[in-house]
């Protein structure tokens, strides 16, 4: 099942290849489910049990506009950001990797967005890129075990982390939050899938591209601690709500990993994509000009 954040409203996803339409849940449920797609995830087994009953060929759906597409988990009550969760990514950023959960951070929700989207680069600022797989959380979750972790989570979807290095890094202690939480800096979608429509839900292949030119590429399997395994370290330590958002980490590729640095520059275009759930496009411009 795909779920989309269609125009404000919870909508289900159906059609392939540049051809999908969507459902809006609250129409076809009679008010059962949404239209806030946050409520979604407070009832998130009800609305499994209800779709599987659904007539889709009888439903009433338009086509989707990826213009009007927004975060499919908009404003949760928590995000949490994970860094150096893969091996080379660590390596590049001049860190060994980590042996216990690695270092957690937050993205905030005022940096939230769609897929398809135009981002200011601050003035002064270095801006990288970071694509990661999202996950979102579907049921109260403490204390869970990493065999169960995967029954409490409600879906996946595409993310990038977005960040502006010089506020990230700059002393007296680094700014994560802050360098990583500028409009635009979290575009997330274009969908939630569920795991059971991936074909292996813990090896998807993952990357993005500037400008066509293929800046990441990785796969999940390789992730040090895999998306059950950073949910139950994370409910060790913290009640995870309906909703909420999981940055899992990046594959190698930044541009501050790189020699001589690179950073994203106004006009540049930025494609990521994670396969079997879709892809995220963001067009960047200098401080000063219109955003969408």
């Amino acid at each position: 099942m795909r779920i989309a954040n269609h125009d404000n409203r919870a909508a289900l996803v159906i059609g392939e290849d540049g051809d999908e339409r969507v459902i809006d849940l609250a129409t076809a449920s009679a008010g059962r489910f949404g239209p806030d797609p946050d409520s979604l995830y407070d009832n998130w087994s009800e609305l499994l049990s209800w779709a599987q009953d659904l007539d889709i060929p009888a439903a009433t759906s338009t086509p989707l506009d990826r213009a009007r597409l927004a975060a499919p988990s908009p404003r949760p009550r928590q995000v949490f950001a994970v860094g150096l969760n893969y091996h080379a990514h660590a390596s590049e950023s001049g860190f060994e990797s980590p042996e216990h959960l690695p270092p957690v951070f937050t993205k905030y929700v005022s940096s939230f967005s769609g897929p398809d989207t135009t981002v200011t680069i601050p003035d002064g600022g270095s801006v990288d890129w970071e694509v990661e797989l999202v996950a979102i959380i579907g049921r109260q979750t403490h204390e869970v075990s990493a065999d169960d972790a995967w029954d409490h989570i409600a879906g996946l979807t595409v993310g990038q982390d977005i960040s502006e290095r010089i506020t990230q890094t700059r002393g007296p202690a680094p700014q994560f939050g802050l360098g990583k939480s500028f409009p635009g800096f979290s575009p997330q979608g274009p969908w939630l899938v569920t795991p059971d429509q991936l074909r292996d839900r813990d090896d998807l292949e993952l990357g993005c591209t500037i400008d066509g030119e293929e800046m990441q590429k990785g796969r999940t399997r390789d992730l040090i601690f895999s998306v059950p395994e950073l949910v139950a370290g994370l409910s060790r330590s913290v009640t995870l709500y309906p909703g909420d958002v999981i940055f899992t980490g990046t594959p190698a590729g930044v541009g501050a990993g790189r020699q001589p640095q690179r950073f994203l520059q106004p006009g540049e275009r930025l494609d990521s994509w994670i396969t079997g759930i879709g892809s995220l496009h963001q067009t960047f411009v200098a401080a000063g000009r219109a955003t969408d």
